[in-house]
């Protein structure tokens, strides 16, 4: 029977804040080190963090090799694609192997430790082994999401600078190739910086034109190197394991920069007291232990609960490619029953997704094996979390985090005390997490419960959390750690509210970063995007409620020649014209759902879009004080626009 949060867990969280250094040493016993650590945390430059200081570890070997000897023969990596219809599994020492060969041939390519490998791939299992190669040899990778377009990637290029991509012929959902060879190709073009050598998988999916001295195909690689050893470089804990690109308000993404030690630490921390993995000596072992997580290795989850995460508990993981509903919507409930998946991880619009088919489909198969169904990416509403846990017959548990945190930030931690959710909440602080609500125009904590104010964390920040961005230590700062008055706090950017019992409600975003479906677009790089096309002359991308996908940007667009939009079926060949330019330049994740046509956008007399009021107007709400407003017209623009559909 689950509780209100109790004792045993307030304890357990203050002890991680009033007592960090004592704590978070226990929690580094979880994993291996070549050599101790001299600190725990030095804060001297904070925000800047060094996490276990001196210490020397590896990720690759704390997920791979430590396994060996106990259970090598255990199932590591499943791969299961109903896309090609194929299924396998590779054991700890054939995963071992594997990425063995990988780094073997990484580092036949010329990348050493330090240098970034750039990942483009669909869900292979060649991309976890490119990711725990490159974490074997010291190499930074750093891996782009399979659906993003030539210009984010020729972006995510030049900030980067890989000596090496990594990517395949193609991708395919709902049985529709997507030739990933051609947009590298053009990105790499687009790019500044050139990558040296471009290793290739070829599933056989797509013809692919070579590049004379540059492209290499990797079955060939691999076979020259079936036998050779790579022994684990040991890098300093605070040595760079990858960076992930997240979307800001600028049209320039972030790289996030995540540590070694610390991620290591957390990781393996969050497995035991989140995820409840079996821990060595305890009563279960890892042995026929499964997690299923379905998101992408694109990702900040499928890095941290795809790869990483569930091998370093020595747990076998699924990597899956496809659709929650191809074959038909019990597949993942099929992989549940046969690989006894007893931990599984995806995303309310998933759920969303399965809740519009037929209820038989969740009757097919035994979930005796599943303990806790974990759900994050976006806020999970109520009615979709309580018929998926009626429907299922098992605990259903939120949590809330980012890109620059790397594992939950608010969630329930039953490995340590159980306790009740609350439907619209993904629960209290994780441990190492001092999380508040303050008002963001005086900086001042809120106290009374129930009151919005922004989510923020005071410092210094847990293990596993952002280094920095990538080469740039002052965005870092001034995004995260100055924008509100008078606090050096991280801000998340997320509106929220605390109850009475210490649970968090967000409540959405503060700045002008969209929740697609689980993954956050930039309002500004998808407005780039649109103006690029010729017949625009301004533009204005909000993010609008959507019951299926959380949110959809909708884009408003001022024409240059407004004499060109005609009637309706001119309108709508612009408005294809136009998300056809998003789709090639960003991918079909930033593809507006809608483009109306407006004669002006709604400004402050200073002139700054009034987004907040459009998106307002699309969900049909107050767009509030329009006090600052230079054209009142130009909301009745918006109001007609969208009443005209």
């Amino acid at each position: 029977m689950r509780t209100p949060i109790g004792t045993a867990y307030r304890e357990f969280h203050r002890r991680s804040l009033e007592d960090r250094d004592a704590f978070w040493a226990e929690q580094a016993r979880l994993v291996d080190w070549h050599a101790p650590f001299a600190s725990v945390c030095d804060a001297s430059r904070s925000p800047f963090l060094n996490w276990f200081a001196g210490g020397m570890t590896n990720l690759c070997h704390n997920a791979v090799d430590r396994h060996l000897a106990a259970r090598g023969a255990q199932p590591a990596l499943i791969h299961v694609s109903t896309e090609t219809g194929s299924e396998r599994t590779w054991t700890y020492t054939e995963l071992h192997a594997e990425v063995q060969r990988m780094a073997a041939v990484l580092l036949a390519l010329g990348v050493g430790q330090g240098d970034r490998v750039l990942i483009y791939m669909p869900m292979i299992p060649e991309a976890a082994f490119a990711m725990l190669a490159c974490a074997r040899i010291g190499a930074i990778h750093s891996v782009v999401f399979g659906g993003f377009a030539s210009v984010s990637l020729a972006n995510r290029i030049d900030d980067a600078e890989p000596k090496v991509v990594v990517s395949a012929d193609a991708g395919s959902r709902a049985g529709k190739v997507l030739a990933y060879k051609p947009l590298l190709d053009e990105a790499i073009a687009r790019a500044a910086h050139k990558p040296a050598r471009v290793l290739l998988v070829d599933r056989g999916l797509a013809p692919m034109t070579m590049v004379a001295g540059r492209d290499e195909l990797h079955a060939a690689w691999r076979e020259q190197h079936l036998e050779t050893v790579v022994p684990c470089t040991w890098v300093d804990s605070t040595h760079p394991s990858y960076t992930l690109y997240t979307s800001g308000t600028t049209g320039r993404p972030k790289g996030v920069q995540r540590d070694t030690g610390g991620y290591a630490v957390a990781l393996a921390a969050s497995m035991k007291h989140i995820f409840c993995a079996p821990q060595e000596g305890a009563q279960r072992s890892p042995a026929g232990e499964t997690f299923f997580s379905t998101s992408d290795i694109g990702w900040v989850v499928g890095h941290s609960y795809i790869v990483y995460g569930p091998l370093i508990a020595g747990m076998a993981t699924i990597m899956y490619e496809g659709l929650p509903i191809r074959p038909d919507a019990a597949i993942w409930w099929r992989l549940v029953e046969q690989y006894k998946v007893t931990a599984m991880f995806t995303a309310p619009t998933a759920i969303r997704v399965l809740k519009k088919q037929d209820p038989k489909f969740l009757r097919q198969h035994d979930l005796s094996s599943l303990r806790a169904l974990f759900l994050a990416g976006e806020p999970l509403d109520e009615p979709t979390a309580t018929w998926i846990g009626e429907a299922i017959g098992k605990p259903i548990i939120d949590n809330y985090w980012q890109t620059e945190s790397g594992w939950p930030i608010l969630t329930i931690a039953n490995g340590i005390e159980q306790a009740a959710s609350k439907l619209g909440s993904p629960g209290v602080p994780m441990y190492g997490y001092d999380v508040k609500i303050i008002d963001e125009s005086t900086g001042r904590d809120i106290e009374t419960p129930n009151t919005k104010g922004v989510v923020v964390i005071e410092g210094p920040t847990p293990p596993g959390f952002m280094q920095t961005v990538w080469r740039d230590d002052a965005r870092f700062v001034e995004t995260y750690w100055k924008s509100i008055p008078g606090r050096t706090v991280y801000n998340t950017f997320d509106w929220g509210i605390r109850d009475a019992d210490g649970y968090f409600f967000i409540l959405g975003r503060t700045d002008d970063v969209i929740n697609v479906a689980g993954h956050r677009l930039g309002t500004r790089e998808i407005e780039e995007s649109i103006s690029s096309h010729p017949n625009v002359a301004e533009v204005a991308v909000v993010g609008v409620g959507d019951a299926l996908k959380g949110q959809v940007a909708m884009a408003f667009v001022v024409a240059r020649d407004a004499s060109a939009l005609g009637e309706a079926p001119a309108r709508l060949r612009l408005e294809g014209d136009i998300m056809k330019t998003v789709d090639t330049q960003l991918g079909a994740l930033a593809r507006p759902s809608r483009v109306f046509f407006v004669n002006a956008l709604p400004k402050t007399r200073s002139g700054k879009l009034l987004r907040r009021a459009i998106q307002a107007i699309c969900e049909h709400r107050d767009p509030g004080d329009l006090t600052t407003i230079e054209d009142p017209t130009a909301l009745q623009g918006v109001r007609d626009a969208i009443g005209a559909t």
